[in-house]
């Protein structure tokens, strides 16, 4: 279920784990010429829903960061804390339609059966004392086309999956938050990176659940200050390879992958370039930041991102 031809609206959700890294970089740079090199619109979203995660300042270095990279947001930001409540309506109005259920089971057990959820809580109707919660995944999209990668194919017994939208310790789970926040703010389209491959065949199982008539008015509060069209319908999605290690680690908050830097971003918008098949012209590496841009806005290319999902760096 794809969005017709709309008005473009992208935008970049990082997690305020810590500073952005050159990974961090080449996904807001996709994202944002995609949009600008489609007169859409570019925004910004933090998805701070994972407090012990989360560092002191990350969210202000983040934006202070993309300011220097000449990557200017088109909206307010959206922070995902602020969305506690929107996000309980949707599970209460899930669970009124009977599309999810409580499951108490952990990790380990779930690895001692063979590592895939089959439904084990289902039908056990447990109460809401320390327990995940999961949706009835009746969709299972386990394949769909990618504007870069082409056709994805995912694992078929992770795509059939009930998969949980909120956890045991009561915060919000990444696939509620980013279907609800992406129909929130009418995103049309995303770009970002290859980790994400499977978990784009569960959101957009989601997002067929959501476009039922049994939703519409969650959203329609919504509308007039967002451009919701009449429909919820899924964004296009596009993957670009992940930068990674010459040992074959992602560069990743969690792997300790160094801060860009903010006081001499030129080198690294270049980089970022060439990564994403854009052939920079050397001198280009010498100008400010926002003629770099202009220039990246003008000449880029979708097709030439390569179509790997991974790119070992030098």
């Amino acid at each position: 279920m794809m969005r017709p031809l709309v008005q473009y609206r992208g935008r970049f959700a990082p997690s305020p784990s810590g500073h952005l890294h050159f990974g961090s970089l080449i996904t807001a740079l996709a994202s944002y010429l995609e949009a600008k090199k489609n007169n859409g619109t570019w925004l910004v979203r933090i998805e701070d829903i994972d407090p012990p995660r989360e560092k002191q300042g990350a969210s202000a270095h983040i934006l202070k960061t993309l300011d220097a990279f000449g990557l200017h947001w088109d909206e307010d930001i959206l922070f995902q804390s602020t969305q506690t409540d929107y996000y309980q309506h949707i599970i209460e109005q899930l669970f009124a339609e009977h599309h999810c259920y409580y499951c108490q089971c952990t990790r380990a057990k779930i690895k001692a059966n063979g590592g895939i959820y089959q439904g084990h809580c289902r039908h056990l109707n447990l109460d809401n004392n320390q327990n995940a919660i999961r949706v009835i995944n009746q969709v299972q999209i386990d394949q769909y086309s990618d504007l870069i990668q082409g056709q994805v194919q995912c694992n078929k017994a992770l795509a059939k999956e009930d998969f949980i939208i909120r956890r045991k310790d009561g915060l919000f789970a990444y696939q509620l938050a980013v279907v609800a926040d992406d129909i929130y703010q009418n995103i049309s389209h995303v770009i970002r990176g290859c980790d994400l491959l499977e978990p784009t065949a569960r959101q957009l199982s989601f997002y067929q659940l959501l476009s039922d008539k049994a939703f519409s008015h969650l959203f329609q509060s919504k509308q007039d200050n967002n451009h919701l069209s009449e429909n919820i319908k899924a964004p296009v999605f596009g993957h670009i390879p992940l930068a990674v290690t010459e040992q074959g680690y992602k560069l990743s908050k969690q792997n300790k992958a160094p801060a860009i830097d903010n006081h001499k971003p030129q080198p690294a918008l270049f980089a970022a370039l060439q990564f994403l098949g854009q052939q920079p012209p050397n001198d280009l590496k010498h100008l400010p930041v926002d003629e770099i841009i202009q220039w990246a806005i003008t000449h880029w290319q979708l097709d030439s991102v390569p179509k790997k999902q991974e790119i070992q760096l030098n």
